[in-house]
């Protein structure tokens, strides 16, 4: 799945408005960037079919430089299959746990945090399997540039509970994966983890 061009201007208009907004004190290049920043959330809006307030809100609502946000994904092997958890949000689709890391927490905690909080499982971020640009991987649109994180975890305990964002966390097989949800993980991502998972001696991959 090819990004629109739309949304790559968005985001480049976005980004550029939005550090003129940090670093310029000058009121009258100050309203010509809030005037970039309108033009860019007029675009989204339009190509997204979504209404202007809404993106103008998320837009006005980012501050300072900006730079990709941070996806982690923890990847959990049991013998030969791997863990997913089915998402509230999505319809019931599955995928491998993780989300936003936090301010003040390095990567490897943020992983092994969400997938305890999101699949009731205790592990450790052993290796970083995969660091890939979220826009170059067949994920649908989205309006933030976002890097993925993909760490392999061992299972230290646990067992499946659900959160407030899943309702439900198993181990599939390669030949068995359910319904993914795309926008988080896709089926070529869960291919290349299993590939990892049969030659653990392969370098970390990276866009």
């Amino acid at each position: 799945m090819t990004e629109p061009q739309w949304l790559i201007w968005t985001r480049a208009l976005r980004a550029l408005a939005q550090a003129g907004l940090t670093y310029n004190e000058n009121p009258y290049d100050r309203e010509r960037y809030e005037a970039i920043r309108d033009i860019a959330a007029e675009m989204a809006a339009a190509g997204a079919d979504v209404d202007l307030p809404q993106v103008r809100d998320l837009f006005t609502g980012q501050t300072g430089y900006e730079t990709p946000k941070v996806d982690v994904r923890g990847v959990v092997f049991q013998d030969d299959k791997l863990l997913l958890v089915q998402e509230l949000s999505d319809g019931g689709r599955w995928t491998l746990p993780g989300g936003w890391a936090d301010i003040n927490e390095p990567p490897s905690t943020a992983v092994e945090r969400e997938v305890w909080e999101e699949s009731g499982y205790q592990t450790h971020a052993t290796k970083l399997l995969l660091l890939y640009d979220r826009s170059l991987h067949g994920h649908p649109p989205h309006p933030f540039h976002i890097y993925k994180l993909f760490f392999l975890c061992e299972l230290m305990g646990g067992a499946p509970t659900d959160s407030h964002e899943t309702s439900g966390a198993a181990f599939f097989a390669e030949d068995a994966i359910p319904d993914l949800s795309i926008s988080r993980t896709t089926p070529e991502e869960i291919s290349r983890l299993f590939e990892h998972h049969r030659h653990p001696e392969w370098a970390t991959e990276f866009d």
